[in-house]
């Protein structure tokens, strides 16, 4: 019996953080619709994706102790934003007005640092959650490149819940920053690393929780 319910719970665990990095990028990830997104809401979708993807993967990679475990995670997540999309799709928004984030390559990332160093996972935390931090950024941005014009899906489809202070304006060039993928990189690199250990850590809370 304690065996089912640990897995149940570990199980859960995981996917209610899959499923919140799904509403997290609906919430923080139509980002394209900004006509500012690739000064501001970019660094903080940055930030906000790199660590949701951190505490959910490396929790469930230290679960199975397999490495890959990150990138089926990502994998995961993914698909649920992908099915997420339809929604938008059936309210009458084109399919890229939300653009699913590329997560897998940072997972992969975080796989091979957990299978290089011999599955340590103080080194999965440090190295694995600086890499994810560092590269979400870089991933993204060469993503976002590849999907028509923001501006063009801001003024085309207006979306009337839209508080005053979000309405689409023109984009400030280097008005704060001229380098959001640096900052949104260098700002990942060193919060992904205490959510990376918080996931790790709760894996160990759950196991405790269980056996108690």
């Amino acid at each position: 019996l304690m065996v089912w319910l640990r897995r149940t719970t570990h199980y859960l665990f995981i996917v209610v953080v899959a499923v919140n990095s799904t509403l997290l990028t609906i919430n923080a990830g139509d980002y394209i619709f900004y006509t500012d997104w690739m000064w501001t809401s970019f660094v903080v979708f940055s930030v906000s994706q790199s660590t949701m993807l951190a505490v959910g993967a490396i929790y469930y990679m230290l679960f199975t102790g397999v490495p890959g475990t990150a990138t089926y995670y990502a994998t995961i997540m993914t698909i649920y934003t992908w099915v997420a999309k339809g929604a938008w799709f059936a309210l009458g928004y084109p399919y890229d007005f939300i653009v699913v984030p590329v997560w897998i390559p940072s997972a992969m990332l975080l796989d091979l640092t957990y299978w290089a160093t011999r599955r340590n996972k103080h080194a999965a935390i440090l190295i694995g959650g600086s890499l994810v931090g560092l590269s979400f950024p870089l991933f993204n941005m060469v993503n976002l490149l590849l999907v028509r014009d923001p501006l063009e899906v801001a003024f085309k489809y207006p979306r009337p819940t839209l508080p005053a202070y979000m309405t689409p304006i023109e984009p400030q060039v280097g008005k704060f920053y001229n380098s959001p993928v640096a900052l949104g990189s260098g700002a990942g690199a060193v919060l992904t690393v205490p959510i990376a250990a918080l996931g790790a850590k709760l894996n160990t809370w759950t196991y405790r929780w269980m056996a108690a």
